[in-house]
């Protein structure tokens, strides 16, 4: 039986890399190629993918907050996300998300395949560099809103704009990034940056 692929990737090259590489294979089959996080879910309705092999990093959405989207409306299609990065807090995330696989993406292409093969079979994949850092990583102090409003804060928004972005209160904004200061021990709302940012906490 065929392995049915859709590719989520948007590096041109590497997209292409990886389609060639998946084709080789006798038993799979790459049915849908896509560059953003948010035409996923329209491109795995219209195939019907047996499993979505998910970069973590797209425009449009993110690949993780896709996956999720995706369990939700074609829960029997599987999802392995690859990473360049070994970001502990990028693996609890798929966790949470009930991914299938997590793999990096230099992995060799034979341990893709196999990856492939093992999450189509219903069983989980997890590269054991990233489970090993994910296991000697802390988790975050931060709240799910404390992290989101720092997250906007990074990206260079004030909190006002924040406040608007959240339809919350100035107020409200500000007692979350006073509260996320503290909690981190940092010095100002920068140094709680980039101590999130260090810790992977920031996703």
């Amino acid at each position: 039986m065929t392995i049915r692929i859709l590719l989520a990737e948007d590096m041109n090259m590497v997209r292409g890399a990886l389609v060639a590489l998946l084709n080789l294979e006798d038993d799979l089959e790459v049915v849908c190629e896509v560059e953003r996080g948010d035409e996923i879910l329209d491109g795995a309705l219209l195939h019907k993918p047996d499993v979505a092999v998910i970069d973590v990093d797209l425009p449009g959405i993110d690949g993780l907050t896709a996956a999720e989207r995706l369990r939700k409306q074609l829960p029997e299609c599987r999802v392995l996300i690859l990473t360049s990065l070994g970001r502990p807090g990028a693996l609890r995330r798929a966790l949470a998300a009930q991914v299938s696989g997590f793999l990096l993406k230099d992995a060799p292409p034979q341990e893709l395949a196999a990856a492939v093969r093992n999450v189509a079979a219903g069983k989980r994949v997890i590269d054991s560099q990233l489970a090993l850092s994910a296991w000697n990583s802390t988790e975050s102090p931060l709240t799910t809103r404390e992290t989101e409003v720092l997250r906007l804060a990074a990206d260079g928004l004030e909190p006002v704009e924040i406040a608007g972005h959240l339809q919350l209160s100035l107020g409200t904004v500000r007692n979350y990034l006073t509260t996320a200061v503290t909690k981190l021990n940092a010095r100002n709302r920068v140094d709680a940056i980039k101590i999130a940012r260090d810790a992977d906490w920031l996703l």
